[in-house]
């Protein structure tokens, strides 16, 4: 599986993504929590036509209660853009949807994600508590939902390096001697290209 994790929307290499063309879908869940989450829809969208690709969302929360359709959904999708908001909340949702196992089944795929959609490929999300608000629970969503990450990366991604909660998010990270990457607004990692 190919990666492409990036702070905030795309980073340089972006134009790694141009040559896959096809079908993406977007996950919008990291705005769950936030009343105007599709406020940039159209953006999206957008930048992913300007790649060469056809855009759909991809609601995790329709898969929660049928977790092995989601397999089949991805079964023509090329570039599963995931988006940024809060990281804890995106990843209650992708696993309460099977997501991890989704992947697992959908090697043809290329995962893409900003901020928490990086986060997501992390293994884990040990330092985002300084970002995002661990305990954010969004309508539908309860406390004993699992946070769990993809762990697509060996190591865990802190996004908007340089921001005052990038700094907290990596202090934490530093102090408990936990290996991170931390990737600047306009910074990329690419995997598998």
């Amino acid at each position: 599986m190919r990666l492409y994790l990036s702070s905030y929307r795309f980073g340089r290499r972006a134009r790694a993504l141009a040559r896959l063309g096809g079908r993406a879908a977007i996950v919008t869940n990291a705005l769950d929590p936030y009343p105007d989450r599709l406020l940039n829809w159209d953006r999206e969208v957008d930048d992913l036509a300007r790649l060469g690709y056809a855009s759909a969302e991809l609601d995790l929360r329709q898969f929660w209660t049928t977790p092995g359709q989601l397999p089949g959904w991805l079964s023509d999708v090329d570039l599963l853009w995931v988006m940024g908001g809060n990281a804890f909340v995106l990843a209650r949702a992708a696993t309460a949807a099977g997501l991890g196992d989704a992947l697992l089944r959908s090697p043809h795929l290329t995962y893409a994600g900003y901020s928490a959609g990086a986060c997501l490929a992390s293994v884990d999300l040990r330092g985002i508590d300084a970002m995002d608000d661990p305990d954010a629970l969004p309508d539908g969503y309860t406390a004993d939902m699992p946070a769990r990450t993809l762990a697509l990366r060996d190591t865990r991604l802190v996004p908007h390096a340089g921001s005052p909660e990038a700094i907290d998010a990596e202090r934490e990270l530093r102090a408990a001697s936990l290996d991170y990457i931390a990737l600047a607004d306009g910074d990329d990692e690419l995997i598998g290209f």
